[in-house]
């Protein structure tokens, strides 16, 4: 009984040896994903980023002034509406550095807001505008702003 009781502890370490390394590789993969924002950080240059993919990949656009229509031309981003899925906000602290999005083109509707010291949102998905709405490739104009009573995570 004793040899049985052993070996079912032995086969008990082992199988939770070999799941240690499956999730500290993982968890490394996660963390390197998410670093990317951090990679690309471009200083305080006054603009708003978006890209298409998660973790700051897939660069769609900047602009250091409002865009009252993704999908249109003229405001910084161009047929890029209903594609962000992460925003990096390297905004001059002080006045109006917070990015207030949009969830339908001319500021309205469904919001949320992107702080200075907040720097980036690295998947959107995680978020929801004010109307409930998820965040994820649903941005469609956003405009600089002194304040906001809700802010992304």
């Amino acid at each position: 009984m004793r040899k049985l009781g052993m070996s079912i502890a032995a086969l008990g370490l082992a199988a939770a040896g070999l799941a240690v390394p499956a999730t500290a590789a993982q968890a490394a993969t996660s963390a390197a994903a998410s670093n990317h924002c951090n990679d690309i950080w471009p200083g305080r240059t006054g603009k708003v980023y978006a890209y298409d993919s998660t973790y700051c990949n897939g660069y769609l656009g900047s602009t250091a002034g409002n865009d009252s229509n993704w999908d249109a031309a003229g405001g910084g981003f161009e047929n890029d509406g209903d594609k962000a899925s992460s925003v990096l906000n390297a905004g001059i602290t002080g006045s109006y550095d917070i990015v207030k999005f949009y969830y339908l083109a001319n500021y309205s509707s469904g919001y949320n807001c992107l702080d200075a010291s907040e720097f980036f949102v690295d998947n959107l998905s995680r978020n929801t505008f004010s109307n409930g709405i998820n965040m994820n490739n649903n941005i469609r104009s956003h405009k600089w702003v002194d304040s906001c009573d809700r802010f992304m995570h």
